[in-house]
């Protein structure tokens, strides 16, 4: 981690959302989701979130030695959004404890405040992260 790696590090991220980011395609085996509205899922805006956090911090790592992985999500959907509309993502670090990282998170899509809450991220070093998961793969 480099020493600018400090709260106050904010990012905004836009993205248009496509049909293939709405909830019948989050799990299209699961006919449920499938005959839901076509409007943003929450899993992929979950995602869009931690995007916009990782392209925040990761000019104050050792990319790509040095990532992030979300460990804490508490965020609210509080507004569907249909797809052909602009997300953006805005993403403040608010603490920096160590190797966890805590970000204040909301997005809108040009018309509503459709998320807002924390989101939690720990700087992982890639090699030691993937020896630990092939041992756990080859775990009966």
């Amino acid at each position: 981690m480099k020493d600018t790696l400090k709260p106050g590090i904010r990012h905004a991220h836009t993205f248009r959302v496509p049909s293939s980011k709405t909830v019948p395609a989050l799990y299209p085996e699961s006919e449920e989701f499938v005959a839901m509205p076509e409007v943003f899922a929450t899993g992929f805006l979950v995602g869009l979130l931690e995007w916009a956090c990782i392209k925040a911090v990761n000019p104050h790592l050792d990319w790509p030695q040095e990532q992030t992985v979300g460990t804490h999500i508490d965020v609210s959907h509080e507004a569907a959004t249909p797809p052909g509309l602009e997300v953006t993502a805005n993403v403040e670090l608010i603490a920096v404890e160590g190797r966890k990282l805590v970000f204040a998170v909301e997005a809108h899509d040009g018309i509503d405040l459709i998320s807002r809450g924390r989101h939690e991220r720990f700087v992982i070093d890639r090699e030691r992260f993937d020896a630990r998961l092939g041992a756990k793969r080859h775990k009966p």
